[in-house]
């Protein structure tokens, strides 16, 4: 090919869809990658996001957008936290991906709603392969001949949904294609088997070649091909012959690898090979996570989903002085003390060490801590395993990750009534991740299930207590808070064990009470002192702590005096605490008023922050001063006899 001069012009500004990347000539790419690296670097040092894992598939999602016709060829990102290149390369570049992560602009994972060249929404780990699976066999069923392409990283093969996909690859398509980006990490180090396995296969010299030269040697006989075919169809039923097979050809995939995932003549080349090969083909790339930023590169925990940083120098952009800690760090620090007093505390974490504040733990005591990677359930029912021989698992996993171990709680923790601890970071809303991320459906989910405790703290020193109290309970307790700073409260020297089921009552009232839950609370005492300030109302509050079991007498108590019960979650309505107000209410033959706040029934959209999003959903301070002060007039009003 002719080797052309780079222009003077940025390149990705010409870049609008996948066709202009096609018109580029080869001997420009490097520089575009380039380009894209300084984009990322740029945008997410302004408005977080997920750094590392984007640095590092630059080149291979040039190539893939170089060999394949997207969108009638698709992809498939598994997590999808990846996809920044791709955005970049399907016409969502300029204001729209400045704005990335923030209200009005591109989302930090692949949205169906977004763009038709994103094939399948994502923003769990492990869904890419079940989902390319689906829609490559539904290709097969309509007779259509387009390619779908899986983007696995390495981390993915930890996580059951990804091995049940692998299973049923051959019983269900005759092709797809799937890249393994190996990058050693998830979020943190990627642990156990599977990792080893790929750290060998990566690192042999001698596989593909072995591999190579005995189809070379068949293939250069007449009838070469067949002999080949023989070949392979021998080395699947002996399981090894001349050379041992990949763990993934055993499952029925033809392994090409390891490429360099930064060399886009070997990426092509190999796409290109797999785009005529017809049986399943899996690539195995090697990348470097947070390539071209060098602290990403060495810090790529850090980095993989980073909060604003200086561009120059990697650094974390401060936190205004006197900001309290996060949540996460508070509970982190609370389980070593724990931990360290009592042997039989143990943490387990599912690749979150740092984002759940368990990183605390490993450091301090790694005796008692386990991350199991990318594996909720197991990570459930492991913990279960652990109770009933006198270990006290706490469990650190995001309320949103929580959900996939839906069944172990039921079946396997609840049912069985075992001590184990669940804490639930990022329960409410994580605006700039959007509706995969919120943690909006916990309560709705948790409280039906008999055994659980559901509690959720007002404050940093209460998730103290609230975790001081679930190791005590002799049964299953779940613990939920908001992602972010505390709000400013010291801790006390000694935890205090809270009284199951028991409120707090935080401001007397009669005319209106309102019952709030956790990071509502403060908001629930701001809007009592506006109301008494401003329309002479007396408002009380109370700090409910526990979903389950509700504190019913108290709440009784307030309903045979008080006109007006007012609820506040940061969780949706449908099944909620409130929801649990009103069923309490209803089955004590209560016909008390009650105003519930709370999100709707809807996916909530990402956006620039919280208080952006609740404006957004009726749900700012004003919003909601305005539908408890509608109500009571309305009540008051329903009083006044007609006539009068």
């Amino acid at each position: 090919m002719n080797e052309s001069s780079p222009p003077s012009s940025r390149l990705l500004d010409a870049i609008r869809s996948p066709a202009d990347l096609k018109a580029l000539p080869a001997d420009h790419l490097p520089q575009l990658a380039q380009e894209i690296r300084q984009e990322i670097i740029t945008v997410t040092a302004r408005n977080g996001g997920h750094v590392g894992p984007n640095l590092g598939v630059v080149e291979l999602t040039l190539a893939l957008h170089r060999v394949f016709n997207s969108p009638e060829d698709q992809f498939v990102f598994d997590v999808a936290h990846q996809g920044y290149v791709h955005k970049l390369l399907t016409g969502r570049g300029g204001s729209f991906f400045h704005r990335l992560r923030q209200s009005e602009g591109a989302s930090g994972f692949l949205y169906r709603k977004e763009s038709p060249h994103d094939a399948f929404g994502a923003g769990h780990a492990g869904t890419a392969l079940s989902a390319a699976l689906g829609m490559a066999t539904a290709r097969d069923l309509r007779g259509s001949d387009e390619h779908v392409v899986a983007v696995c990283g390495d981390a993915a093969f930890t996580c059951g949904i990804t091995l049940e996909a692998l299973n049923n690859i051959v019983s269900s398509t005759k092709r797809l294609i799937v890249i393994l980006n190996d990058n050693e990490w998830s979020i943190a180090k990627n642990v156990g088997a599977i990792s080893s396995y790929l750290n060998r296969i990566s690192t042999s010299k001698t596989y593909n070649k072995l591999h190579h030269d005995v189809e070379a040697f068949f293939k250069s006989f007449p009838a070469g091909a067949e002999m080949n075919r023989v070949y392979l169809k021998w080395k699947r039923e002996t399981k090894d012959f001349f050379v041992e097979s990949s763990l993934f050809e055993k499952f029925g995939l033809r392994y090409l690898g390891p490429v360099d995932g930064h060399n886009l003549d070997a990426l092509v080349k190999n796409l290109e090979f797999a785009k005529h090969c017809d049986v399943p083909v899996l690539i195995h790339v090697l990348t470097k996570k947070g390539k071209g930023l060098p602290a990403a590169v060495t810090s790529p925990e850090k980095f993989h989903g980073a909060s604003p940083f200086d561009p120059e120098t990697g650094e974390s952009k401060q936190s205004a002085p006197g900001t309290p800690p996060n949540y996460q760090d508070v509970f982190g620090r609370a389980l070593v003390r724990f931990a360290q007093a009592d042997r039989r505390i143990v943490g387990i974490t599912g690749a979150m060490p740092s984002g759940t504040g368990l990183s605390h733990l490993a450091k301090e005591v790694p005796g008692q801590f386990f991350d199991v990677g990318i594996a909720e359930e197991h990570a459930a029912i492991f913990a279960a395993g652990l109770a009933t021989k006198g270990i006290r698992p706490v469990v650190a996993i995001y309320s949103t990750f929580l959900q996939r171990a839906y069944d172990p709680i039921i079946h396997d923790v609840c049912l069985q009534n075992l001590p184990v601890t669940f804490c639930m970071d990022r329960a409410g809303l994580s605006p700039n991740d959007g509706p995969t991320h919120h943690g909006l459906f916990d309560l709705a989910y948790l409280r039906c299930v008999p055994h659980a405790v559901v509690m959720q703290p007002k404050d940093e020193d209460e998730l103290v207590d609230m975790l001081h109290t679930s190791l005590q309970h002799n049964g299953p307790a779940f613990v939920r808070y908001p992602r972010g700073a505390g709000v400013g409260v010291p801790l006390k020297a000694q935890p205090a064990t809270l009284p199951l089921g028991h409120a707090e009552v935080l401001r007397e009232g009669s005319n209106i009470m309102i019952w709030a839950l956790g990071n509502m609370v403060q908001d629930a005492l701001r809007l009592a002192a506006r109301l008494a300030a401003e329309e002479n109302i007396s408002v009380g509050v109370v700090n409910a702590r526990f979903v389950k079991p509700l504190d019913r007498a108290l709440l009784l108590s307030h309903a045979a005096c008080i006109p007006l019960i007012v609820t506040m979650e940061d969780h949706v309505l449908a099944g909620g605490f409130g929801s649990a107000v009103l069923e309490a209410l209803q089955e004590s033959d209560c016909p008390a008023a009650v105003e519930r706040i709370g999100w709707p029934d809807r996916f909530v959209e990402h956006g620039s922050s919280t208080e952006v999003l609740r404006a957004a959903y009726g749900l700012a301070p004003d919003d909601i001063h305005r539908r408890v002060l509608a109500r009571w007039r309305n009540l008051r009003a329903e009083s006044v006899p007609a006539g009068t």
